[in-house]
């Protein structure tokens, strides 16, 4: 069954989450999330691993993107190997995705540190325009992988529904990314805290606490991400196919547990609307 000639089964993942969390709030989230921190724990290190060439990042995003999707809709994940076998299906778009995403924002990093030294009037207006692009381009990150490990879009779709997605989800894209932000500064905090202590002891619990959250933060950066995201891209791509084909890959649909799923409740969409 193909999706306007894109959806595709045979990808990772089966797109409608029949048993995702009933609530889309944050004392669920905090529940998911550490009800499986130690299944993240060893996969955000391989992840920090990964990433680190940053050529590779868009694979380590695949991989743990699959992992925390799974797991915000309460499906049993394999962990590592789930993780590699969606790098292995999906290597292609996510080595070019991740290549793409690290030119733009090495460009824009350059663009406002030179607009940034000029004394001109005009660079007031340059760095707006380019903080703008720049909030824009990581909202889209937020939708790239999920889109690429899901359904069988050709890459410049993949970017082309990210961006539409920036605005079809203001509310939700909003909260995750001052959520996110507001988790960088805390540590951005701790970290200068860290700097500053003179006594050997406060130093190492410091330490200590700094090398746990940097361990900790990309399995929660990603789940949070799920449970902001999906809601949108189940509502405005999913559900509508569906109702327009009720009796299509019944088979397929009736092995992923799909034929019973209910709409959306309001509650569920308060991030949409």
């Amino acid at each position: 069954m193909a999706f306007f000639g894109f959806f595709n089964y045979s990808k990772e993942g089966p797109g409608i989450y029949k048993d995702a969390p009933k609530k889309r709030t944050f004392v669920v989230f905090f529940e998911t999330y550490f009800r499986n921190f130690w299944k993240f724990l060893p996969i955000s290190m391989i992840y920090s691993v990964i990433s680190l060439p940053l050529v590779t990042s868009g694979l380590a995003n695949a991989g743990m993107t699959n992992v925390a999707r799974n797991t915000a809709r309460d499906k049993h994940s394999f962990g590592l190997s789930d993780f590699f076998e969606t790098i292995k299906k999906n290597w292609k778009q996510s080595l070019a995705a991740g290549i793409i995403n690290t030119l733009v924002y090495v460009i824009l990093f350059f663009d406002l540190y030179f607009f940034y030294i000029q004394e001109a009037k005009m660079s007031i207006l340059a760095l707006a325009i380019i903080l703008s692009f720049a909030f824009i381009f990581t909202i889209m990150n937020f939708y790239i992988w999920t889109l690429i490990i899901t359904f069988n879009f050709k890459l410049k779709e993949v970017y082309k529904n990210s961006f539409k997605f920036v605005f079809i989800n203001l509310k939700g894209n909003l909260i995750c990314f001052f959520s996110l932000a507001i988790t960088v500064a805390a540590f951005v905090g701790l970290l200068l805290l860290f700097l500053s202590v003179p006594n050997n002891f406060f130093l190492s619990i410091l330490l200590t606490i700094l090398i746990i959250l940097v361990l900790c933060y990309p399995g929660f950066k990603f789940l949070l991400v799920q449970y902001c995201v999906f809601p949108a891209i189940r509502k405005h791509i999913i559900d509508p196919y569906y109702e327009a084909h009720p009796d299509a890959d019944l088979d397929k649909r009736r092995k992923l547990g799909l034929l019973d799923e209910e709409p959306l409740t309001e509650e569920q969409q308060d991030f949409n609307d």
